[in-house]
């Protein structure tokens, strides 16, 4: 993930871009694009927005909206998380999943830690976590 500057609409967000190792391997394009279309069809208050999928160069990445704040596998790091600050981080993301799945998006049990997004410890706890059925 990089922090990027949108010019067009003066604000800053998120670029995930897909490595140029990556570009000719048509599964990883596919699952990136996928990526893009599930975001695309999630609205809930704990799950990143996208702005676009864009190609420059041909060099792919997904414009993101930019949460403030430490990646989840940061704060782990750091040690135990107590209970009354792990509890609001857990209801983020189960909040999230529910409404993932009500609009017909699974979670795979492997989810690299790095997609878990929370602008801690309040706000957006889940992007991209989930993939079509």
């Amino acid at each position: 993930m990089y922090r990027a500057r949108d010019t067009k609409l003066d604000r800053d967000v998120a670029l995930k871009v897909l490595p140029h190792a990556f570009t000719d391997d048509p599964d990883r394009l596919a699952r990136f694009e996928r990526e893009a279309k599930v975001l695309a069809s999630l609205n809930h208050p704990n799950i990143g927005h996208i702005y676009g999928l864009e190609e420059a160069e041909g060099q792919k990445a997904l414009v993101l909206e930019l949460v403030e704040g430490p990646a989840l596998a940061e704060r782990i790091k750091q040690g135990p998380i107590p209970v009354d600050e792990a509890l609001p981080i857990a209801k983020q993301i189960a909040e999230a999943l529910e409404a993932a799945h009500e609009q017909g998006r699974y979670c795979p049990s492997r989810v690299p830690a790095s997609r878990v997004i929370v602008r801690y410890p309040w706000a957006r706890a889940f992007r991209a976590l989930c993939s079509s059925r």
